[in-house]
């Protein structure tokens, strides 16, 4: 809309996050949640940073559209996430599928948005961001605005510079002229354009739109009407570039002068370990220590993080490059390269190495652990060995295609 500034248009936007996603790859973390509402490194549900970076950013009109499995996310966001002023025209509203004018559920992500026209009609913002509530990342939504403004789009498009054999059959593709205009869009191809003057890079989509409200309404409405995919990589997103309408990219950079572009989506087993190991690195690719851009989310009430040094036995609590949350107990144990979530207890003698453990974890005197995802509130018996022997691993457990092992809530480990 030109003539309409920065500011207005974060006033007049309205956020529709995406967070009805099954999660399949991800099973069984996604057993009983779904995938937004996967814990994370340590304290955090993965929806909680495409939250902050929306309050981060001053966008804080926010509707959360949810499918599968949305209690645990339902009940996450009403205790970590009412900080909104009704008075002042903020909200955050948890939306399941309104079968307006149908009977099913979420087709796409497309039909996501068409079947919530009439929130739009009633609100009637400006323009609409579309995210996604499981993706990893840090980025200031006002930069995208800036671009979205100043080229009088339809549809901004946020990418970013990732290696071709990432974006092969799993990544949207931009291929974009010299002013940033969209000329054509991949989805998930075989053999994705690369960049010009980058060779081996293509120019990926991260699932972050900003949309003029009227060309939203009008696209959704149109796809609603034919028999696609109803999903904006698929459907939406080529049928505008085709008719010849204003889409442009805005490439995405890292908000810290000394860090890259960070941007991830964990959506297997081995992405979410990956990621939660990128957080325990002596300089982590992603920086959760910045106070200039915090990271909301709902935590237990707990009392500090204890280790335990047990000097006649010559045993020590010892936690090296690990993200060790609040009421964890560390007792004559090693742990290493790993994340503990709250109130998880590690007995003496006990060996973790490379694991990431949900809250309330108890792993028994003498257990060893490598490379293992344990969900909340499960019990690793005393001398318990997990990760080292492949072939028992997977007669008990998940194993990924990286081999992470994991072991599911509710799991009963067996006595060695």
């Amino acid at each position: 809309m030109p003539g309409l500034t920065k500011l207005d248009a974060l006033d007049r936007t309205a956020v529709m996050l995406l967070a009805g996603g099954e999660g399949e790859r991800l099973y069984p973390l996604t057993r009983d949640r779904a995938k937004p509402a996967v814990p994370f490194g340590g304290i955090y549900r993965i929806i909680d940073f495409t939250l902050s970076n929306c309050v981060n950013s001053g966008l804080r009109r926010i509707n959360v559209l949810t499918q599968y499995k949305s209690f645990s996310l339902q009940r996450h966001l009403q205790l970590g996430w009412n900080i909104f002023r009704h008075e002042l025209g903020e909200y955050i509203n948890v939306i399941p599928p309104q079968q307006r004018g149908s009977s099913h559920w979420y087709l796409g992500t497309a039909d996501a948005i068409y079947q919530n026209i009439y929130m739009l009609e009633r609100e009637r913002p400006a323009n609409v961001l579309i995210a996604s509530g499981d993706h990893i990342y840090k980025m200031n939504y006002r930069h995208m605005f800036e671009t979205h403004l100043a080229n009088d789009a339809e549809l901004t498009i946020a990418c970013f510079a990732v290696p071709v054999e990432r974006a092969e059959r799993q990544l949207g593709v931009a291929v974009t002229g010299e002013s940033g205009r969209i000329a054509d869009f991949q989805e998930k191809h075989e053999h994705p354009a690369e960049m010009p003057g980058k060779p081996g890079y293509c120019f990926c989509s991260m699932g972050v739109y900003i949309f003029k409200t009227e060309a939203l309404v009008r696209e959704v409405s149109a796809d609603a009407k034919t028999d696609s995919e109803h999903d904006f990589g698929r459907n939406v997103i080529p049928e505008m570039i085709a008719k010849d309408e204003r889409v442009f990219a805005y490439e995405f950079t890292a908000e810290g002068v000394d860090e890259e572009p960070y941007w991830r989506d964990i959506g297997t087993l081995d992405a979410y370990w990956a990621a939660n190991y990128d957080l325990v690195q002596v300089r982590p690719a992603f920086n959760l220590y910045d106070d200039d851009w915090p990271v909301h989310t709902h935590q237990p009430q707990a009392p500090p993080a204890k280790t335990v040094f047990n000097e006649p036995k010559g045993r020590q609590g010892r936690a090296m490059n690990s993200l060790v949350s609040a009421g964890c107990i560390i007792s004559g144990a090693d742990v290493e390269e790993s994340v503990l979530s709250p109130n998880v207890h590690v007995h003496s003698g006990a060996q973790v190495d490379q694991c990431v453990l949900l809250d309330e974890v108890d792993i028994g005197r003498g257990a060893r652990l490598r490379r293992t995802i344990v969900d909340k509130r499960v019990r690793i018996p005393a001398g318990a060995v997990i990760g080292y022997d492949e072939k028992r691993d997977k007669a008990r457990f998940a194993v990924s295609e990286g081999g992470i092992v994991v072991v599911p809530k509710g799991a009963s480990v067996d006595t060695p």
